[in-house]
């Protein structure tokens, strides 16, 4: 006879399979427990432990967003791995970033059609806000060296300025990195100092 779950566990997997029909991937660890009110990330894993030990649940290791629902709707051939490279400054530039060397972020192939180009980045700052890109918020680009005229790109300004996340608009000589916050000034800069490191290509909502 199949082992009854916790009211704890039980609220867990409902979560889980509500949060996967909602977004297409599963959720995190603290993404988890905030929904059911545990505050404890060990506690969390715990209650993971024991819905894959009861055939309710697989998961992968340590990795972000690494679950599946037994026998549900997620097929492994239609999730990628997106590297987290580390941070991008939503407001001044970022003289540089450090790298998650084994984070990942799990997405569906109808989010990421060029698996091979794609990469993600966690915004600090607020400064593109009112493009509904808070902290906090997961921003994932598409590798690319060229924009079109109000695409919100990475954009790298030399080493001592840094990678900065801003709306790209070529002026002639020089280039308008815009934010969408009014409490930013846009960045000028000469049209040969910025690089262009991505496109966005979605937005991950940190939830509160």
């Amino acid at each position: 006879m199949a082992q009854k779950l916790s009211e704890r566990q039980d609220n867990i997997l409902k979560f889980i399979r509500r949060y996967v029909a909602e977004h297409g991937y599963p959720p995190t660890i603290r993404e988890i427990g905030r929904a059911v009110g545990i505050s404890s990330t060990s506690v969390v894993k715990y209650n993971l432990d024991r819905l894959q030990t009861l055939g309710h649940l697989r998961r992968k290791g340590e990795v972000s967003r690494g679950l599946r629902l037994a026998g549900e709707a997620l097929s492994g051939q239609n999730v990628i791995e997106v590297p987290l490279l580390g941070y991008i400054r939503a407001s001044a530039p970022l003289p540089a970033y450090d790298e998650f060397s084994d984070e990942v972020v799990e997405l569906t192939l109808d989010i990421v059609r060029e698996p091979e180009l794609v990469y993600a980045l966690r915004v600090q700052g607020e400064s593109m806000r009112d493009a509904s890109v808070h902290d906090g918020d997961l921003v994932v680009l598409r590798h690319q060296q060229t924009a079109d005229p109000g695409d919100m790109v990475a954009a790298w300004l030399g080493p001592e300025e840094g990678l900065t996340l801003k709306r790209y608009y070529p002026e002639g000589e020089f280039v308008r990195l815009q934010p969408a916050n009014d409490a930013y000034q846009p960045i000028i800069v000469p049209a040969e100092q910025v690089e262009i490191q991505g496109k966005v290509i979605a937005v991950i909502r940190r939830l509160a």
